[in-house]
């Protein structure tokens, strides 16, 4: 009988250290739902078992270089003077006979003045319809062309935009870089509205072609990343002074290989104030009309064939023969090829437009002139492009 009132009082023990277990853990999900600590807890939490709580390490955020500081420095206050340039052109719709506006292009430019000028390339507005400027605060204005010169891919658009929401770009010097220089590209490649590239002038005194086929003279060489889109944006250097605007790479894939170039400070700095003023760069003339180069190396002869003489211009007032048709014989007598300006030996038209630049309106220069086989030598005064 001992042994079954033995096996009834453990079997009771049991039964009642399993409710006291049940009740604990009741109680428990209770108070962890509830937010309180369970009396007992310290029971609880000895039966439970042991929780391991590893706290994640704090990194402290590592101090900037003086170099990077810099650099945030200048995109900050240099990006408020960069723009966003978008252009669209005229398209029918075959179905209504409507002329729609379909986007053609995109590219950067820089505010010039309070007086709302924005500088660009010229080839990013060429054959455009219409443009629009988005400034960095998002708002987005209607453009009007003011002036644009195709021979050094520049042109100057007009904003009607408060002129407090315009910030000009500070504008710095090119004829005192170097190269390994540090030089900074702020533009829009592939779109992506006020992005910031780095590099250094690979070289200077680069020639490269313009829209005409004439070469840009004194074009600056940088690695900075330039793409599609960057085209119009200003080249900083370390001080955040304009020092250039990017104009065209070279890459046989289209996309940034390293080679960028800039039309320097110093021919924006001319040309702009005449586009604002004219529309047109002012330009010394001759008052003549050349013929093609390939047409005087058919004669073998180097230098500019005269092919006419505009009346009343210096080159007319000096004598200088045209090419005529004899009417007697029909024969093709040709006109002067000028050789020389002030002693400086001229092989080509492209030649005598970039020797010409270096003078102004008003200025005397001699031309040596190759004239019925003989060498001839004829002084005058260069005239102004631009009508008074």
């Amino acid at each position: 009988m001992r042994p079954f009132v033995t096996l009834g009082v453990l079997a009771l023990i049991a039964v009642v250290l399993a409710y006291v277990r049940l009740a604990m853990r009741v109680e428990t999900l209770e108070a962890e739902l509830s937010g309180r600590r369970p009396p007992g807890g310290a029971i609880a939490t000895a039966l439970a078992p042991p929780k391991i709580v590893v706290a994640p390490p704090v990194i402290p955020r590592a101090e900037l270089s003086e170099l990077e500081k810099s650099t945030i420095a200048l995109f900050s206050s240099r990006s408020k003077s960069v723009v966003h340039i978008t252009t669209v052109t005229l398209q029918q719709d075959i179905f209504r006979l409507n002329a729609l506006e379909v986007p053609q292009g995109m590219g950067s430019g820089f505010v010039w003045d309070t007086q709302g000028h924005v500088v660009t390339n010229y080839h990013v507005i060429r054959d455009a319809h219409a443009a629009r400027v988005t400034l960095p605060d998002h708002s987005v204005w209607e453009a009007k062309l003011v002036g644009k010169s195709a021979r050094n891919d520049i042109a100057v658009l007009r904003i009607e935009a408060p002129n407090a929401e315009l910030t000009p770009i500070v504008v710095g010097s090119s004829h005192d870089l170097s190269v390994g220089q540090q030089v900074f590209a702020i533009g829009s490649p592939f779109g992506l509205d006020t992005t910031l590239s780095t590099g250094i002038i690979s070289g200077l005194g680069r020639e490269i072609e313009g829209q005409l086929g004439l070469p840009i003279h004194g074009a600056i060489q940088t690695d900075a990343a330039i793409n599609p889109g960057n085209s119009g944006g200003p080249l900083l250097d370390s001080s955040g002074r304009l020092i250039g605007m990017n104009t065209s790479i070279l890459s046989p894939s289209g996309a940034s290989a390293g080679i960028g170039f800039a039309v320097p400070i110093e021919t924006i700095a001319r040309a702009v104030p005449e586009l604002i003023e004219y529309g047109r760069e002012v330009r010394p003339t001759l008052g003549v009309q050349f013929a093609a180069d390939a047409i005087t190396r058919r004669f073998g002869m180097t230098g500019a064939l005269v092919l006419e003489v505009v009346p009343d211009s210096p080159a007319a007032k000096a004598g200088l023969r045209p090419t005529r048709q004899e009417l007697a014989t029909g024969r093709i007598a040709l006109g002067d090829v000028i050789t020389a300006l002030n002693k400086k030996p001229i092989e080509s038209n492209s030649e005598l437009y970039l020797a010409l630049e270096t003078y102004k309106a008003g200025d005397r220069v001699r031309l040596g002139i190759y004239r019925d086989g003989k060498p001839v030598e004829v002084e005058l005064e260069l005239a102004s492009n631009v009508n008074p």
